[in-house]
């Protein structure tokens, strides 16, 4: 045996151990921590201070901005004194509406929210444009600087909102305790992993998801729906729709009137939807070859079996899309040319810029986070809603306990609200490999991402892509998915829409204050900047659906009669009736 060749060397009977109480500790730190990592975070403050420390020239700066604001507040509330409700010192940020109500503007409140939002202008400051803090961790120390303020917003407190003062009068108090009753409903409601209040007005198959057809096909990992045509002739290229494996499909089947899988058959098309399995602690080792053999390529196969189609137009929504993108590319590679278009519905193919959602994701974090999947088998869907819930604390949290359990005022569920709540688990294998692979290495951006030992690239790609960005997306935020044209030469039609990751999508015409840009960047010219794509793309009110579908016709054939669900011939004989049982699993 040749002891300098480390690959002769047999292996330590130890590592086993060594490994397994690594991860028991990453596991015990996750439940104590929320799966965020302290590492991180004392890496981020110990980084950021340090630097602070030896900033003379941004100290310096700071306590001059510290002193103009306060002038500024002071100048405020004289004026308030003279003329009552005097122009502001400072506007709160567009998105921010906690302080909106006229009540804001009378004494003393104006100067409790002006001294406020003076100081979370202050914070900004400080916790930015410190020289050589790195970008990670200054991202990370001014996000937590804001958690921090927004748990110490004046609106959170009863001395210091007079919007709850004043329901406290009006109802006597009672709002308090009707809150006390919300919080403990909740509560025990949470404990006992139910969905929240009213969740139970929405039961699917029978007030959402209702839109008829057929499972078609089963395996170990999917239900593939054809639904039933609704004109008398439709496309010959089928629509197959990729969800994202981290949320049940039927965001885009909500209620009737907002279904978009429903708004797809009346525009003459045959649509058949991916309905992922629910994954529990025997699934741990499924990774992403599973999803991508057993997803997006057995699906087509199956829709083309079925309806004797030699192309299919294919639509991947969030991560649903990042892996239609994948499976794009592998057929490039294998110069099989069934995928007619792809369409991307908010998903991100470079993840180099990720947002805020990047902050929970480096080498602590993943590693503290596959450590928790580790020892259950999988990611809970609570753990995943926990962070997006962090990324608007104001509009998910804070707002949510300001109006429910100190005004005593509940929200009226609605069917995507109920959708939001019934989550569904990652398996420990994809979600580690998918953190890794996509976001920390970024490979299928890099042109580095590994198929059966091959490399697959989107330069490969050759369809006609239609990419759907959001304007307020927290999770694959615009200029990211826009990136895209970085990355392919195809032609690209980008659209970029009013509302956020998800009511961004679920824009169904008819939808008041709806709006989107769209431009069509031919096959073969040079990226568009963002910025530049701003100016050049045409604005048109409404909703987005009806341009998808002129999009889809005209890379369409003439329209022919619909086939019968299903191809018994073919072995796909109906199962089922949709939606499905995969659906229905929690």
């Amino acid at each position: 045996m040749d002891v300098s060749d480390p690959a002769s060397t047999p292996p330590d009977p130890f590592d086993g151990i060594a490994e397994t109480l690594d991860r028991m500790a990453m596991a015990g730190i996750a439940r104590l921590t929320g799966g965020v990592s302290p590492a991180t975070l004392a890496l981020s403050a110990m980084d950021w201070w340090i630097h602070l420390a030896v900033a003379p020239g941004k100290q310096l700066q700071l306590a001059e901005k510290a002193h103009r604001k306060l002038i500024r507040w002071i100048d405020y509330a004289a004026r308030c004194a003279r003329e009552g409700e005097p122009c502001p010192a400072i506007e709160p940020l567009p998105q921010d509406h906690r302080f909106d109500d006229p009540a804001w503007s009378q004494m003393p409140y104006g100067a409790i929210s002006q001294m406020f939002l003076l100081t979370q202008q202050w914070w900004h400051a400080a916790t930015t444009g410190v020289p050589g803090v790195s970008r990670h961790h200054e991202d990370i120390v001014s996000f937590m600087a804001r958690q921090m303020l927004d748990v110490l917003a004046p609106s959170n407190f009863i001395a210091s909102n007079p919007i709850l003062q004043q329901r406290l009068i009006e109802t006597g108090g009672r709002c308090l305790a009707d809150g006390w009753q919300y919080f403990i409903e909740d509560f025990e409601r949470q404990a006992r992993g139910e969905p929240p209040v009213g969740a139970e007005r929405f039961p699917v198959g029978e007030k959402v998801a209702v839109t008829p057809g057929k499972v078609i096909y089963r395996n170990d990992l999917i239900e593939l729906i054809q639904y039933a045509p609704t004109t008398a002739e439709v496309r010959p290229e089928p629509v197959l729709i990729v969800p994202a494996w981290i949320m049940k499909y039927y965001i885009l089947d909500l209620s009737p009137e907002n279904s978009l899988v429903r708004w797809l058959t009346g525009q003459g098309f045959t649509v058949f939807m991916i309905s992922w399995r629910n994954p529990d602690a025997e699934d741990r080792n499924t990774d992403m070859a599973d999803y991508l053999r057993m997803g997006p390529l057995a699906a087509l196969d199956a829709v083309c079996d079925i309806t004797g189609a030699d192309a299919v137009h294919a639509a991947g929504y969030c991560l649903g899309g990042t892996l239609l993108s994948i499976a794009a590319a592998e057929l490039a590679h294998r110069d099989d040319r069934r995928l007619c278009t792809v369409t991307l519905f908010a998903a991100q193919t470079d993840l180099s810029e990720p947002g805020e959602l990047g902050l929970f994701i480096d080498e602590a974090q993943v590693n503290l986070l596959g450590g928790a999947t580790w020892s259950q088998g999988y990611l809970d869907s609570s753990q995943m809603g926990g962070a997006f819930q962090i990324l608007r604390s104001n509009d998910l949290v804070w707002s949510r306990v300001l109006k429910t359990y100190l005004m005593g005022e509940r929200e009226e569920m609605t069917d995507l609200m109920a959708w939001n709540s019934d989550g569904t688990r990652l398996p420990h294998a994809m979600h580690s490999e998918y953190l890794q692979r996509l976001y920390l290495d970024d490979e299928l951006a890099k042109g580095r991402f590994e198929v059966d030992g091959h490399i697959v690239t989107l330069a490969a790609v050759r369809q006609p892509l239609f990419v759907v960005g959001t304007e307020r997306d927290h999770v694959a935020p615009w200029r990211s998915v826009h990136r895209i044209h970085l990355l392919s030469d195809a032609e690209i039609t980008f659209v970029l829409t009013s509302g956020g990751h998800n009511a961004g999508i679920v824009s169904e015409p008819g939808h008041n204050g709806r709006h989107y840009r769209q431009y069509c960047r031919p096959a073969g010219e040079p990226p568009i900047p963002p910025d530049d794509w701003e100016v050049r793309a045409a604005i048109h009110e409404g909703s987005w659906w009806p341009a998808w579908g002129d999009w889809l016709a005209n890379f369409s054939g003439a329209p022919v009669p619909p086939l019968p669900l299903g191809n018994a011939k073919q072995g796909y004989a109906a199962i089922c009736d949709a939606p499905g049982t995969y659906v229905k699993q929690r």
